[in-house]
């Protein structure tokens, strides 16, 4: 070692007599492709998520994209804290811009009702959907829920995107019939919320696209509609002398009751290796969060109309 603490090389003067010569060591980084030794760095090519060619799904665990069915705007799904799926808005905002209250992060692939500490948030969908009362939402948010409301104009009048269908009225009723658009259904003692009427809840195998095919058809057994107290979650109180709309699905088969809970036709649950393109609708089912959705009259009955439907005035005293 030399005096400036570097390596000492010796050089073979003409004479025979050997000079040393100092060398400084130097605190420069070394070259950006070999590590700190001399080794080469290896850099592997970065891939983004995807669900393998031979796999059973096509689904990814977090981050499925799809489109609201009210409004037609993208959302992409995330599993929640408690198991419950939540339809986040693709873009990440700016905190300033969002309450406190309605904030969200993904950490792990785990969307969860809070913020992460950082300038940025991601929001749930449904406080921006233009499909839901306006008087519920936030002020703040006004600005991107009319964005998203022009967006859905706009898919309207392409024809890219369809309201979702009304139920018929049955001419032999001029009324109709209570139809619950989201039903309460239970199965395998489990409640849940569906995002469609019973008989258009879809198959959401492979079939080229996705089956077009529902789950209640005439060749299987089929559920019943029963009027049942309104029971409280884990963890709260239970609703006094309220009695709710269920479609009761738990004397079906086992067999059968799994094949609901997977949300497939008959056709590709006699088949588990066609892959899924379409997570299933189900929701648990939360008295208070779903209290919109529950309805004490069985959709069998009547709805008779009131005399201001009928275009009666009532005479006041």
């Amino acid at each position: 070692m030399g005096p400036t603490g570097g390596p000492v090389r010796h050089r073979r003067c003409p004479s025979g007599v050997s000079s040393a010569i100092f060398v400084p060591m130097r605190s420069t980084p070394p070259p950006s492709g070999r590590h700190w030794d001399g080794t080469p760095v290896t850099v592997r090519a970065r891939c983004s998520l995807r669900a393998a060619p031979h796999g059973v799904t096509r689904l990814l665990r977090c981050g499925q994209t799809d489109r609201c069915r009210d409004c037609g705007n993208r959302f992409e799904w995330y599993p929640g804290t408690n198991q419950r799926p939540v339809r986040l808005h693709p873009h990440e905002l700016p905190i300033t811009e969002v309450p406190a209250s309605c904030r969200w992060h993904v950490s792990s692939g785990v969307a969860h009702p809070a913020g992460d500490g950082s300038g940025w948030c991601r929001l749930e969908h449904t406080s921006l959907c233009p499909a839901h009362c306006a008087s519920s939402s936030v002020p703040e948010l006004a600005e991107l829920r009319r964005r998203l409301a022009i967006n859905t104009r706009r898919m309207l009048d392409a024809g890219a995107f369809a309201l979702p269908s009304v139920p018929k009225v049955n001419q032999a009723m001029p009324w109709g019939v209570c139809r619950p658009t989201r039903p309460v259904v239970e199965l395998l003692y489990v409640r849940y919320l569906a995002a469609s009427p019973v008989d258009e809840i879809q198959c959401v195998a492979q079939n080229r696209r996705r089956c077009s095919s529902a789950l209640l058809t005439n060749e299987a057994p089929v559920g019943a509609w029963r009027l049942v107290p309104v029971s409280a979650a884990a963890g709260q109180l239970a609703l006094p002398k309220t009695v709710m709309t269920v479609y009761d699905l738990t004397r079906l088969p086992y067999a059968e009751q799994l094949r609901w809970r997977s949300q497939r036709c008959l056709l590709h649950a006699a088949t588990p290796s066609v892959a899924n393109l379409a997570f299933a609708d189900w929701e648990l089912f939360d008295p208070l969060i779903h209290h919109e959705h529950i309805h004490s009259r069985l959709p069998n009955r009547i709805r008779h109309p009131g005399p201001a439907e009928c275009g009666l005035k009532v005479a006041r005293p």
